[in-house]
């Protein structure tokens, strides 16, 4: 079941976007937007340990337990009166192996060496680094900690969020700085690290698993999920200061105007998540991890809307803003949608002696 605040749908529509979010327990990406009706609609579709997530309104990035999914929309034209305003089609998949692909950005390749070409980045936790695709691999490497000495198959940092500034990966968040495998389990509490890629410095430290860094409004912002905080950082004094308090295990962070929208988690029950300060701050305000997505005034800190799934989904990992979007919808990747999708790109091709315009 899904509930959601009496403002929800109002406060979608007065920011004139929709929401795509994925679940990595459920493997779902989910879109959420809004029917004719001025009621809620919730559209998913399944893909297997959904973790990674990035949109723009128009191309969406998925990662799955192992491939990487671009869906493309396939409306154009000025947007229907009623129904879907957006289409997601199935356009690319990568095969990469089970590599744990975390956050997901788009920008510059040739700040990390080679020519600039614009591509997906993103954070592989299974090997430790930033990567992007290849046609030859099941990725390449990009970055990676100074502190850790090999790109191997062993999660030893688990180096998970990416935050970008315009086309250049600017931060990412570490729950340690660990380089032997599994190190950061023993790290959960207080080891965890905002590193700035261009220098590899540490420019915080002290964090409780921090998730979804990123860059908005002239801050850093981080989740520190193992303690249930929003934050601020200063990257030049490593100064963190606290926003909101997030009744959950806080993963996924996007943002549209003066608002942060945010996913929550029920922690699983192992030692992953096992004696977190997230459950005694809980406790605290006699309060129950939540799952689903809240919606927090930046300036004053306080949840103004949220959303709550009451059962079968447990995890979300990722958010993000669909811009000018109403009500969004993705093709499957089996059944008549997928066949019947066929779009031709509107360009001016050469055609053997034939200039052909389409």
């Amino acid at each position: 079941m899904l509930l959601v605040s009496p403002g929800f749908v109002g406060w979608l529509a007065a920011q004139d976007c929709a929401l795509a979010l994925t679940t990595y327990q459920a493997g779902r990406l989910m879109l959420i937007g809004r029917k004719d009706d001025g009621t809620l609609r919730a559209h998913e579709r399944m893909i297997e340990q959904c973790q990674g997530l990035w949109t723009d309104g128009q191309t969406l990035w998925a990662s799955g337990l192992h491939t990487l999914w671009r869906f493309q929309n396939d409306r154009s034209g000025p947007p229907p009166v009623t129904g879907p305003d957006r289409r997601f089609v199935p356009r690319e998949g990568r095969v990469t192996g089970t590599i744990d692909i975390h956050d997901i950005g788009m920008g510059d390749l040739g700040a990390f060496g080679g020519p600039p070409v614009r591509g997906p980045i993103f954070v592989t936790t299974a090997f430790n680094c930033l990567a992007t695709i290849s046609d030859t691999a099941s990725f390449r490497p990009l970055w990676c900690p100074p502190f850790i000495s090999q790109i191997v198959q062993e999660d030893r940092c688990h180096l998970n969020g990416l935050a970008m500034d315009g086309d250049r990966a600017a931060f990412v968040t570490a729950v340690s700085r660990s380089d032997v495998a599994d190190g950061w389990r023993e790290r959960r509490q207080d080891g965890g690290v905002v590193i700035d890629v261009a220098s590899g410095a540490v420019v915080a430290k002290g964090l409780s698993m921090p998730h979804s860094p990123r860059l908005y409004d002239g801050r850093l912002w981080v989740l520190n999920s193992g303690q249930g905080e929003l934050l601020t950082i200063d990257p030049q004094t490593g100064q963190k200061t606290a926003v909101a308090f997030l009744p959950g295990y806080a993963r996924g962070l996007s943002f549209v105007g003066r608002f942060a929208v945010i996913g929550l988690s029920r922690p699983r029950h192992n030692q992953t998540f096992a004696g977190l300060g997230l459950d005694a701050a809980l406790a605290a305000k006699d309060a129950a991890p939540r799952c689903g997505l809240v919606i927090v005034d930046i300036d004053t800190g306080r949840m103004v809307e949220w959303l709550r799934f009451e059962h079968t989904i447990d995890e979300l990992y990722d958010v993000g803003i669909m811009p000018g979007t109403r009500q969004p919808e993705a093709i499957g990747f089996k059944g008549d949608g997928i066949g019947t999708a066929i779009s031709v790109e509107t360009h001016h091709t050469v055609s053997g002696d034939r200039s052909v315009n389409v």
